[in-house]
């Protein structure tokens, strides 16, 4: 059996561009994509667009949701809002549990959501790097081997593209992926094993960042 799992992280967003915007936004852990964050999205979805997925998942954050829905608009999918491919939920950079819109304020933004899916894997403030890892490993390997056979993308943050990875192909993911903004990583079934094909190809994007940050 082949089966191709894409994993792509968000693109660039507005408190990268803009630090200041954290000072006074009303969900400040959970900021959109800027300007030319969308441009990357859209560029992602061009790479995309001959390729024979069949679902999406997203990470329930307005940076993946906005990334993901450039893609599911293009080919013509809904989104799945998936909690196991959550931000990594860390006390260093959080203060507080991130507060986001709920699942029916995103649908009336993006109608592409799928409100009838329910999330496989859940995410719980506070993470250590090993808990996010499983979590988004986990999060993977769930919905490619248990319930989505398919070809199918994961859209998610720094860590979870990571873990995701990981969860697939293991710990050679942990020094070949780099999971650059908007940057894609694709991992292929060959029975019995999973293999890395691209670690986070970035050559869909016009720009991209210099140095890598996580969040």
């Amino acid at each position: 059996m082949s089966q191709i799992v894409w994993i792509a992280r968000h693109a660039n967003r507005l408190d990268f561009v803009n630090p200041d915007w954290f000072l006074t936004a009303e969900r400040r852990y959970d900021p959109p994509l800027s300007d030319d964050g969308m441009v990357q999205a859209q560029q992602l979805a061009k790479r995309l667009k001959q390729e024979n997925i069949g679902h999406i998942f997203a990470s329930p954050f307005l940076r993946t949701v906005q990334t993901a829905n450039a893609v599911a608009e293009l080919l013509n999918l809904p989104i799945k809002l998936e909690t196991g491919l959550s931000e990594w939920l860390n006390p260093v950079w959080m203060t507080e549990e991130p507060e986001k819109l709920s699942t029916p304020a995103l649908a009336k933004l993006f109608p592409r959501i799928d409100t009838s899916y329910t999330s496989r894997i859940a995410a719980k403030y506070p993470e250590t790097h090993e808990k996010v890892r499983e979590r988004s490993g986990q999060t993977a390997r769930c919905l490619a081997t248990e319930f989505f056979p398919q070809d199918i993308l994961l859209v998610a943050h720094g860590a979870s593209v990571l873990g995701g990875a990981m969860g697939l192909v293991g710990e050679i993911a942990k020094t070949e992926v780099k999971a650059s903004l908007c940057s894609l990583v694709k991992v292929v079934r060959q029975e019995p094993e999973w293999l890395l094909e691209l670690t986070g190809d970035t050559s869909h994007l016009t720009h991209i960042e210099e140095v890598i940050r996580f969040a």
